[in-house]
């Protein structure tokens, strides 16, 4: 017998128990069923708007979804997995009828991937293809260091926990306006991918240029910050796939013009390349991006593999 429970927040073994089911799904599948995101929400404790699925067949957890409310504008987003040793049986149908039903027929749902069996189930469940989220990678030899360089005035730091949090954050979000989710982290959400083995402010590079200032200014150390946050390269490593990361790369509106995101693109793959002894980079980009797909393919990056992402059409 199966039943179907939603909650919005789960205990200790019910995090566990998906925690395991997700593993068994990425040692079968080749990848993570669920994005960096909806596994930290996972485990990150109640959060507003988020909702958890799990469907289980005589006590055995054979099927989890979670459901991302917390976008004020878009319908909710979700991604779900079965159990690989119970696929077959229309579980996959079971969780995304519950999605359905929860999202009040509102829903985006990813598959990582693109498999058949994923766009089956979601024509099965009246969804429609509408975006597709690609993953690049490029060899990592070849680098010519120093090159292109950054634009006069602005120089090259690092980030610095507890100094540069709220900045960054002003300047993703103005960055990624747009973008579904990366404009709209939150400072919780950055403090989870901090607190996460893999991150290392090391790899986080910021590009900054003096802001004028004029007589009288800054010589009382009023809260005016001297510097002007241009763009950024936030890089992460993958150790087990021996694979670094374009993780994050943005630039101000009101710096687009100079030149800033190949440059600070080349100084990451530099970073990966000869301070963290890697060969291969990654990045995801959108397919309707077009001017970053042409930036990215320009240094020499060409498709592996395609996520996509269905929604109703109501």
């Amino acid at each position: 017998m199966s039943d179907v429970v939603v909650l919005e927040d789960l205990s200790a073994e019910d995090i566990r128990e998906a925690g395991r089911l997700v593993d068994a799904a990425l040692a079968v599948d080749g990848r993570s069923p669920l994005s960096e995101q909806s596994r930290l929400l996972l485990r990150g404790g109640r959060r507003e708007g988020v909702r958890h699925v799990l469907l289980r067949r005589d006590g055995v957890l054979v099927g989890y979804a979670l459901l991302d409310g917390t976008d004020p504008i878009e319908a909710a987003s979700a991604e779900l997995v079965v159990h690989p040793d119970h696929r077959g049986r229309r579980y996959g149908r079971v969780l995304g009828e519950a999605l359905l039903a929860e999202s009040g027929h509102r829903l985006r749902v990813w598959a990582h991937g693109g498999h058949p069996a994923a766009r089956h189930l979601a024509q099965a469940l009246g969804m429609v293809l509408f975006r597709e989220l690609r993953q690049l990678r490029r060899p990592l030899g070849g680098l010519r260091p120093g090159e292109p360089r950054l634009p006069e005035g602005v120089r090259l730091r690092t980030f610095e926990p507890g100094r540069d949090e709220e900045p960054w954050l002003a300047l993703n979000a103005a960055a990624f306006a747009h973008h579904p989710e990366q404009g709209a982290l939150t400072r919780r959400d950055l403090d989870a991918r901090m607190d996460e083995p893999w991150f290392d402010p090391a790899g986080f590079f910021l590009a900054v240029r003096d802001r004028e200032t004029t007589a009288g200014e800054g010589s009382t150390g009023g809260a005016a910050d001297p510097e002007e946050l241009l763009g950024f390269h936030w890089t992460k490593v993958h150790p087990a796939e021996a694979l670094g990361e374009v993780y994050v790369l943005g630039v101000s509106p009101s710096a687009q013009h100079l030149g800033l995101g190949r440059a600070l693109t080349a100084v990451g793959l530099e970073y990966l390349a000869r301070r963290r002894g890697l060969a291969h980079a990654m990045l995801y980009v959108d397919a309707d991006n077009t001017p970053a797909l042409r930036l990215y393919e320009g240094l020499g990056f060409r498709t592996f593999e395609v996520d996509l992402m269905y929604r109703t059409e109501s």
